[in-house]
């Protein structure tokens, strides 16, 4: 077109830029930019909405919006394209502000507006205020937007709203009753399901079969989905490659690797079509039953790579611990030319904490701010989790300063981190100004406190905060609280109140529990105790080699030194080894592993040297401080 001189105009660039996104051309979607500026055709609405969806497909919605801005009038088209490009990319706070000034500025919505602001919504709130809107114009003939209502109001639990908006509806079509299906399966309302598909007046299809399959899966009933799966071909249904993803995504949730790999298995003695859908499924699958050969070997084969793909083996290689060959892959990933996301960059910083390793954890940190990945929620707690789990509070403190809103699991991360790391005051006033923001607590925030105060002996302190659940918040304390309290109690010496406390909340035995007690009874002389409770512990689990460690060590600590030898021999009988104690630290990137009374270690000699000329510094500055203080 350009070397026959024909001239651009208003209907060419919006197709241009479209294919550079679909192909994920970014540099000429620039190039195409210029000449559109080269032109004098910026201004027009039609090519001005093309280009604020072509910075949204590449999360630029700061460059989208200049595109907006400069717009001299704008129709509902444009505004349109910004709300919808807020909404996709996660700022759902922005897209309702521009669709309250658009609404301002005298411009009516129209059902696409609607539509597109309700593709990011996940609050119940907001999707009751699109409702209104929508009756309030006119727009719930529109079978798009009532359907695509009707799976947010599934989304966010709310199936009477979900059946009272589908039994208002003039038209339904298949992927309304999909819809309503999903939604009841999602909080495992099957009998529900059963009665919907009786009132179906067509035949049942495998789209309704993976309806129910995937609500089951996203309400977390895994193994229920593979029972709906396993009906489902009984009755000589065909799977879809949806299907399968669903069930995959299953075994994924169960972490049943044997599972999986049948499913695998069907799939390719079926011949049924491995899509890329299928393939990233399969891929997270084998990472989180821990199996990254096969999870590698998936993701190799695979002809066609998208964003989902890339995530998919990053995040695998991340959270099973091997960070550096995650960082492998994620450049590898910006070989490829594709953009790496949040989700990206969450699991890598996710993998750091894990490890600790600070270093690597500040380079993605450096990633993040040079590609504008911030603010997000989910990456700035990320990064003061991760800083707070590398023991850098000052940085997770400036970090967790520097975020523009704060929700639960941050305030969470902030406070946990502090608490872990000997600073429970900090962490307690912080829960103070965490109540002052006007936030009411959940489970994890009074975990993270509790633990806090567990763990820097602030007994009366983590006490008030445990009867103010129920007092003040109205919420039931869990197992995990009482487990904390206990721990609470047990470090303070105060074990017959732990005992008793545990033998009042803990209607079954829990190990760990009683292994809490245990400790403080050896550490305390609570000797009748700890042999009621170290008996306990044998007969619930008699072939855990940790149990006669933990018990040998208690008769130890009160000279019962014949005890201690039948125990060791009983557990030597018995064929039990105990997996040594270990801990590492993260050297330049290397990770360096230590295990208790080995000196297996290559560099054994120069370390103990280096510890006993550490010891014989210390002990110096120690007279030396005792002298300054007979001095004075």
């Amino acid at each position: 077109m350009l070397k026959t001189h024909v001239p651009s105009d208003a209907y060419t660039f919006p197709s241009l830029l479209k294919a550079c996104s679909f192909l994920n051309l970014f540099s000429l979607g620039l190039s195409l930019h210029q000449r559109i500026l080269v032109n004098g055709l910026s201004l027009d609405a039609y090519i001005a909405s093309s280009l604020i969806n072509f910075y949204a497909k590449f999360g630029f919605p700061d460059t989208a919006r200049k595109v907006f801005d400069f717009m001299p009038t704008r129709n509902v088209v444009p505004w349109t394209t910004i709300i919808g490009c807020y909404s996709r990319l996660g700022h759902v706070p922005e897209a309702f502000s521009m669709f309250d000034e658009m609404r301002r500025q005298g411009i009516q919505p129209s059902s696409v507006t609607v539509l597109s602001l309700l593709f990011g919504v996940s609050e119940l709130a907001h999707v009751q205020s699109l409702h209104g809107c929508a009756i309030f114009y006119g727009f719930m003939s529109d079978i798009n937007l009532s359907n695509s209502m009707l799976n947010v109001y599934g989304k966010c639990g709310k199936v009477e709203d979900s059946r009272k908006l589908f039994d208002y509806m003039d038209q339904r079509d298949r992927v309304s009753w999909n819809s309503l299906i999903s939604t009841c399966a999602q909080i495992g309302e099957l009998c529900e399901v059963l009665l919907l598909l009786k009132a179906m007046s067509s035949d049942k299809d495998v789209v309704l079969w993976t309806a129910m399959i995937s609500g089951l899966v996203q309400n977390g009933s895994a193994d229920k989905a593979l029972a709906v799966f396993r009906q489902m071909l009984k009755f000589g249904m065909k799977p879809s490659t949806a299907t399968m993803v669903s069930v995959i995504t299953a075994c994924a949730q169960l972490g049943g690797f044997n599972l999986g790999t049948s499913i695998h298995g069907y799939i390719l003695r079926q011949e049924l079509p491995l899509d890329i859908a299928t393939q990233n499924s399969l891929v997270t699958m084998y990472a989180k039953c821990a199996h990254l050969n096969q999870s590698s070997i998936v993701f190799n084969k695979m002809d066609k790579r998208d964003l989902v793909s890339w995530n998919a083996i990053v995040t695998g290689y991340a959270q099973n611990g091997y960070v550096c060959k995650a960082l492998f892959l994620f450049n590898e990933m910006r070989t490829d030319h594709q953009t790496p996301n949040s989700i990206t960059t969450v699991s890598l910083l996710q993998g750091c904490a894990s490890t600790g390793q600070l270093h690597l954890g500040k380079w993605i940190h450096s990633f993040v701010i040079r590609n504008g990945l911030r603010p997000c929620i989910l990456v700035d707690t990320s990064l003061v989790d991760m800083y707070c789990k590398c023991g850098n509070l000052d940085t997770a403190q400036r970090c967790f300063n520097q975020m523009t809103s704060h929700d639960l699991v941050s305030w969470s991360a902030i406070i946990a981190g502090y608490g872990y790391h000997g600073k429970g005051e900090t962490a307690l006033r912080l829960y103070s100004e965490f109540l002052e923001s006007g936030m009411k607590p959940n489970h994890v925030i009074f975990l993270s406190v509790l633990s806090s105060c567990s763990h820097n002996g602030l007994v009366e302190q983590g006490l008030n905060i445990y009867e103010s659940m129920t007092k003040d918040f109205g919420i039931a304390p869990n197992l995990e609280h009482h487990a904390c309290l206990v721990d609470l109690l047990s470090r303070a010496g105060r074990v017959e109140e732990a005992y008793n406390l545990y033998k009042k909340k803990f209607s079954d035995p829990v190990l760990d529990v009683l292994g809490i007690i245990l400790d403080a009874c050896r550490a305390n002389g609570n000797n009748e105790l700890g042999d009621t409770i170290a008996n306990d512990v044998l007969m619930l689990r008699p072939m855990n080699a940790g149990n006669y460690v933990q018990l040998a060590h208690s008769y130890a600590s009160i000279n019962k030194w014949e005890e201690v030898g039948e125990t060791w021999t009983h557990m030597r009988s018995l064929g039990l080894k105990k997996i040594p104690g270990w801990s590492f630290i993260d050297i330049h990137g290397t990770i360096t592993t230590f295990f208790t009374d080995h000196n297996s270690h290559p560099q054994f000699q120069e370390i103990v040297c280096t510890l006993k000329v550490l010891r014989k510094e210390m002990i110096k500055k120690e007279e030396v401080v005792i002298n300054l203080e007979i001095s004075q």
